[in-house]
């Protein structure tokens, strides 16, 4: 049987973390890279590496640094810096990463690798973000990027510069757009967990814009195995979006977590929600409402299996047992 190898990119992030466990179980060889920042999960990293040492391979190094990659059938880049406020303060890191790390992972493929072996496919782990918001309706495929902040706008540039890199050096790509995720193991500066963090500090949650900004949640495990399915069906040199669905505001999703953290379950709402929340931030260039359909990915086959009002419970339950200071 053939060995089937695959480069990961960001391996040890939230994302990356849940789809390497994904690739592993199914029988892949994974040649995991990573330059290992706070937001590594590092335990999952080191279970994972217990388990399936034969066929990982892992690398600590930034991808704009990185100089060599070995043969393999695909590269999944989820490699990139994320965070929407860090981004608006100072979009160095962003600009470096994001668009010069998918061109120097880029120039390799076309350098090195295609001389010695067949030309691995490129699977970019974009985001939803690139459209921008919308009031009304859902952003396709085929919808025009207009994004709306620093971090939106790198991830916008490197979908471009793969597109312009397949029609001149004839490369073979796959975009993934996905909505928010949510899951297990993602560090506390995202919504969810950052909520569990100031819940377990006695301190009140800092929510932007009042909470009325509409988010789709889509859990980490169901967006992995879209990433899996459109590997293995989609095709090639075409975007897809990947989303649950589901959407609520901020609020309705803080307000869950409070639920979740205090009572274990979910009800309509908390008694003196106002006594955890912080609604004095309004973020600037804030999104409305994120929306995307996924009509193409669904096509193949996939849907989204996880329930976000059974699962925030369980979510929130791991954060609470799982402290990060």
């Amino acid at each position: 049987m053939a060995k089937k190898i695959a480069v990961v990119t960001g391996y040890a992030g939230f994302l990356g973390s849940t789809f390497t466990k994904k690739l592993l179980e199914e029988g892949w060889y994974v040649y995991c890279i990573d330059s290992f920042t706070h937001v590594s999960n590092i335990p999952q990293s080191d279970l994972l590496f217990n388990l399936y040492k034969d066929r990982m391979h892992i690398i600590n190094v930034d991808i704009c640094d990185l100089g060599w990659l070995p043969e393999c059938d695909v590269i999944f880049n989820l490699a990139a810096e994320s965070d929407v406020d860090i981004g608006n303060h100072n979009a160095f890191h962003f600009v470096r990463s994001n668009v010069d790390g998918v061109r120097n992972l880029l120039a390799i493929i076309q350098q090195r690798i295609q001389i010695r072996s067949d030309k691995p496919l490129f699977f970019q782990v974009s985001t939803d973000e690139v459209y921008g918001d919308t009031i009304e309706g859902s952003f396709s495929e085929d919808a025009k990027i207009n994004p709306s902040n620093p971090y939106a706008a790198t991830k916008a540039a490197a979908d471009l510069l793969i597109q312009s890199w397949a029609r001149t050096h004839g490369l073979e790509y796959i975009i993934a757009r996905p909505s928010n995720n949510y899951g297990l193991y993602q560090y506390p500066e995202k919504l969810i967990p950052i909520s569990c963090k100031r819940l377990a500090r006695g301190k009140k949650i800092k929510i932007h814009n009042e909470g009325t900004p509409v988010r789709t949640w889509t859990h980490t495990e169901d967006t992995a195995e879209a990433l899996l399915t459109l590997y293995e069906k989609a095709e090639r040199n075409k975007i897809y979006n990947i989303s649950s669905e589901f959407e609520q505001t901020n609020l309705e999703t803080v307000t869950k977590v409070v639920n979740a953290y205090f009572l274990e379950k979910i009800t309509r709402q908390v008694p003196d929600l106002e006594n955890y929340l912080d609604l004095s931030y309004t973020r600037p260039g804030q999104d409305v409402r994120y929306a995307i359909s996924c009509d193409p990915l669904k096509n193949l086959g996939w849907k989204a299996k996880k329930v976000f009002d059974e699962e925030i419970v369980k979510v929130v339950n791991h954060y609470k047992k799982n402290w990060v200071w």
